[in-house]
């Protein structure tokens, strides 16, 4: 009888599909060198636009460019997070601890976001128009991406739940530069100072979500313990695979 046949077992048809197993040695030694090449840049990239956004956002008297400048500081942490865990020789040990700080950055960017969007809504303030601030958003919806989208599927071949979780707060980024963008071009052409603030909730709220998923480790499937069902990949619930 063919080894390919299925086994039975008490009338049962048995899944014998193999588990999927993580990269080898040297694949893995890649993937570790790529997720912390991309943790410097989201590092140093955001070290720089935290400077900018703040500083335009302090000329201008814009809450929502004060906001996404203090963002960026918050993201910092993030990719710290990851950059620790991955600086020791068995980054799985670490992964808990780095998932905990990702999440409580995820909290405290929701809490911070909210804040300043129902006090410039109650406020009603209207920031004056920044050229720089527009140009730093702009620039940030193109980079951010790119960057988010690279690290994710590095996260994911690597089976490195932190690496994702970082990811999905890089793709965090681009929401918010793309509210802000809009907001600032709102407020700039149409005098709707409101609009920043109103999408800016809608980001708190996803922040929320995202760092309950990195509290409960719940980004996504670790390739060394998912298996092959059909053509699914991973199981089910699963939604980055």
């Amino acid at each position: 009888m063919s080894s390919e046949l299925p086994i039975h077992v008490i009338g049962r048809r048995e899944d014998v599909s193999p588990p999927v197993s993580g990269p080898d040695p040297s694949r893995r030694a890649v993937l570790v060198r790529r997720v912390r090449l991309l943790v410097a840049f989201t590092i140093a990239y955001n070290v720089i636009e935290a400077v900018v956004a703040i500083a335009a956002g302090a000329i201008a008297g814009s809450a929502a460019l004060l906001g996404f400048g203090l963002d960026s500081v918050i993201e910092v942490s993030s990719a710290l997070a990851v950059a620790w865990q991955f600086a020791g020789r068995d980054p799985e040990a670490r992964e808990k601890t780095a998932l905990r700080i990702i999440a409580f950055s995820f909290f405290g960017l929701a809490a911070f976001v909210s804040y300043d969007a129902v006090t410039a809504l109650v406020a009603g303030h209207a920031a004056d128009h920044s050229g720089l601030g527009i140009g730093i958003a702009a620039l940030s919806l193109l980079v951010m991406p790119a960057a988010s989208w690279i690290q994710r599927r590095t996260g994911n071949e690597l089976g490195s739940h932190s690496a994702v979780a970082d990811s999905k707060q890089t793709l965090l980024c681009t929401y918010m530069s793309a509210a802000l963008l809009l907001g600032l071009l709102a407020n700039s052409a149409l005098g709707w100072w409101w609009a920043d603030s109103a999408a800016a909730l809608v980001i708190a709220a996803l922040a929320v979500g995202e760092g309950v998923n990195a509290w409960r480790g719940d980004v996504c499937c670790s390739p060394a313990g998912a298996r092959l069902d059909d053509n699914e990949g991973c199981d089910g619930g699963c939604a980055c695979c």
